[in-house]
C-alpha cells in the first residue's frame, strides 16, 4: 500500500531505498524493531544530528505513565510533549513529582496542518521532500508556539 500511496511522488526513489530495512524489520514480527528502523531512517533523512536513546539501557518503572515519565527525565527533557490519544490515557502525576511539564499537542487546523490529525511522517515526506520536511522542522523549534509560522 505504501508504494501505492507514494509512488507518484518525486521524492519516491530516496523513499523506497530507505524504506527498505523498515520492511526487512517487518519480518521480524516485532514492533519495537520496526519503531527504531523508522525512527532511525527518518531522523537519518532529516539530518537530525541529535542522539537517539533507548529504553532498553535506562531504569524505569513499568506502569505506562511512571516509565514515560522515567524516560523524559533520562532524556534530560523538561517536558512531554503529548498526543491527543496519549491525553487519554496518560496520568500527570509521575510527571509532576519528576517537575516535568506534560504539554498537549493539537495541530491548528489551518494550513498545511488542516489535515494533520491524519498525515503521517511518510505523507510529509512524499509531498516536502527530506530538505523541505526538515526546514519545516526548524521553523517549528524555533518557534513553538506558533505552528502557523511553519505553514
Amino acid at each position: 500500500m505504501i508504494r501505492q500511496e507514494y509512488r507518484t511522488s518525486p521524492h519516491w526513489p530516496s523513499m523506497q531505498t530507505a524504506l527498505e530495512p523498515v520492511w526487512a524489520a517487518l519480518d521480524t514480527g516485532r514492533t519495537a524493531a520496526v519503531a527504531e528502523t523508522s525512527t532511525h531512517i527518518l531522523l537519518d533523512l532529516l539530518g537530525w544530528p541529535g542522539r537517539i536513546l533507548t529504553a532498553g539501557g535506562l531504569s524505569a518503572r513499568t506502569e505506562r505513565s511512571e516509565r514515560l515519565a522515567d524516560l523524559t527525565a533520562a532524556a534530560g527533557a523538561g517536558t512531554h510533549l503529548c498526543g491527543t490519544g496519549g491525553m487519554t490515557y496518560l496520568d500527570p502525576a509521575p510527571f509532576t513529582a519528576r517537575g516535568i511539564a506534560v504539554a498537549p499537542f493539537l495541530p491548528p487546523a489551518a494550513g498545511i496542518w488542516a489535515s494533520a490529525r491524519r498525515v503521517t511522517a511518510l505523507w510529509a515526506l512524499a509531498h516536502l521532500g527530506p530538505v523541505g520536511l526538515a526546514a519545516r522542522l526548524r521553523a517549528l523549534a524555533g518557534a513553538p508556539d506558533s505552528l502557523e509560522d511553519a505553514a
